[in-house]
C-alpha cells in the first residue's frame, strides 16, 4: 500500500470524465491513502457528491464559504492538510483559472493556499487542448511545476479523435505514486495479455473469457519499475499502457511468431495471455451453413508459446500463469516443472469474483524453492505486488 497513511486532496472539474472519479477514489484507497474530495459546481453535474463521500469515507466539500467548516476558515484546513493536490479532469477552464491566479471557488483558492504539489489530469476536446491559449497556459504552469499527467490520445465523447482524454484512474494512480526503486531499469520485459480467437470459418471463432486486464496492469508494473516492456496483446476492449511497445495479436500462432520475434534481447518473459490450446483444423473459406443436426469440427494442437520460450537454448526468466478450476498447487506445480518455468502464478478460477473479467485477482506463486500467497486485491495492485516479487526472484537467479 504505497499510498499508507497519504492524504490526498482530489479537486473535480466539469468535464464528462469526472464519471470515472469514484473509480480514481476507490483506486487511491485501495494504496492506502487518505481522500478528501472537492467539487466544483460544474462537477456536480456531471458525478454525485454521495457516491463520492460514499467510496472515501469522508464529507466532500464544494463550498468556499461553508459555515460548517472550522472557524469559517475551512480552505486554509483542507489546504494544510493535503501531502498532494490531484486534480482530475482538470478542464480547459479551470487550467486558465490555474495559469492566472485565480481564487473565486474552492478549489481554485486551495491551488493557491496549499504548499503541496499539484498535479493536474486533463481532460477536454482536443481542439480545445490543442489551443494556443490552453498550449500557453500549460507551459506556462509547467515552469510553476506543476505536474501533467496526459491527456491521453483517442475518441472522444463528442465524436472527436486526438489527444484530450483523461488518463484512466490506475495510470493516473501509477503516475502520483511515491518513486519507486527502478529495479527492473534497461531490462527488456515481454508480456502476453488477453485471450486468442481460433477462426472456424469467416464470421465465427473460439476463445475464452480472459479479458487481459491482468496482464495489461503487469505491463504497467513492469514499467513503474524502470523496465523496458513489449506488451503482445490478444483481442480486448482496454486501452495500450502509455510508453509500453504494444502488439496487437489474434490467434495463438500469431501471438507466438510475435513473441519469438521480439525474443532476441528479452531479460523476463510473462506469459499471462489465455492462449488457445487447440485450434479448428481447418477454417472455411465460406461462412458454414446450418444444415445437419450435428456439426462435427476437427481441432489440433497449438504451438506452447510458454514451453517453447522455457526451452530456447538461452531462455529469458520464465513466469507461467495457471488459470484453474481444481486442484490449483498439484496442477500449478506440474506445469512449473514440466515446462521448466522460473516461476508461476496460479489463480482459481473457478471463483467467479475474481480472475477472468473482474477488477480483482488473487494468486498463489510457486517457485523451485518456496511458495507465496497474494491475497485478493485489485488487479493493479496486484499486479505491483507480482511484478515486485518476480524482480526479486530474477535478480536472485542472475546473481
Amino acid at each position: 500500500m504505497q499510498f499508507k497513511d497519504t492524504n490526498i486532496l482530489l479537486g473535480i472539474t466539469g468535464g464528462i470524465a469526472a464519471y470515472k472519479t469514484p473509480d480514481l477514489v476507490r483506486k487511491l484507497v485501495a494504496q492506502g491513502a487518505n481522500v478528501r474530495v472537492v467539487l466544483t459546481e460544474s462537477a456536480k453535474e456531471f458525478v454525485s457528491p454521495l457516491s463520492l463521500q460514499a467510496v472515501s469515507g469522508n464529507t466532500v466539500s464544494d463550498s468556499l464559504l461553508d459555515k460548517d467548516a472550522e472557524a469559517a476558515m475551512g480552505h486554509i484546513e483542507l489546504a494544510r492538510w493535503a501531502d498532494k493536490l490531484l486534480i482530475a479532469p482538470a478542464t480547459a477552464n479551470f487550467l486558465a483559472k490555474l495559469t492566472y491566479g485565480l481564487a473565486d471557488d474552492l478549489l481554485s483558492t486551495l491551488c493557491l493556499a496549499t504548499a503541496a504539489p499539484i498535479y493536474v489530469a486533463p481532460a477536454m476536446n482536443q481542439q480545445m487542448w490543442l489551443a494556443k491559449a490552453t498550449q500557453s497556459n500549460i507551459k506556462l504552469l509547467q515552469g510553476r511545476d506543476i505536474q501533467f499527467l496526459g491527456p491521453a490520445q483517442g475518441e472522444q465523447a463528442c465524436g472527436d479523435v486526438g489527444p484530450g482524454r483523461m488518463l484512466e484512474p490506475e495510470e493516473i494512480v501509477q503516475l502520483i505514486l511515491p518513486a519507486v526503486s527502478q529495479v527492473l531499469a534497461d531490462k527488456h520485459i515481454i508480456i502476453t495479455a488477453g485471450p486468442t480467437r481460433e477462426d472456424i470459418d469467416p464470421v465465427r471463432y473460439i476463445t475464452n473469457h480472459s479479458s487481459g486486464k491482468m496482464g495489461y496492469a503487469l505491463a504497467k508494473a513492469a514499467q513503474v519499475l524502470g523496465a523496458n516492456v513489449t506488451l503482445i496483446s490478444g483481442p480486448v476492449n482496454l486501452t495500450a499502457p502509455t510508453q509500453v511497445h504494444t502488439i496487437n495479436v489474434s490467434s495463438a500462432e500469431d501471438m507466438h511468431k510475435a513473441v519469438m520475434q521480439q525474443m532476441g534481447d528479452c531479460d523476463i518473459f510473462i506469459g499471462c495471455a489465455a492462449v488457445a490450446d487447440y485450434r479448428p483444423q481447418q477454417k472455411t473459406s465460406q461462412k458454414i451453413k446450418k444444415s445437419e443436426q450435428e456439426l462435427t469440427l476437427t481441432f489440433v494442437k497449438n504451438p506452447d508459446i510458454l514451453s517453447d520460450v522455457a526451452h530456447l537454448t538461452k531462455p529469458p526468466f520464465t513466469v507461467g500463469f495457471a488459470a484453474e478450476t481444481q486442484n490449483l498447487r498439484e496442477y500449478a506445480l506440474g506445469k512449473l516443472t514440466r515446462k521448466k518455468l522460473n516461476m508461476i502464478a496460479a489463480n482459481d478460477v473457478s471463483n467467479t469474483n475474481i480472475g477472468f473479467n473482474s477488477e480483482q485477482n488473487a494468486v498463489t506463486v510457486f517457485w523451485p524453492e518456496g511458495e507465496k500467497q497474494l491475497n485478493i486485491a485489485d488487479k493493479s495492485l496486484l499486479a505491483a505486488q507480482l511484478m515486485q516479487l518476480v524482480a526479486e526472484r530474477y535478480t536472485k537467479n542472475t546473481d
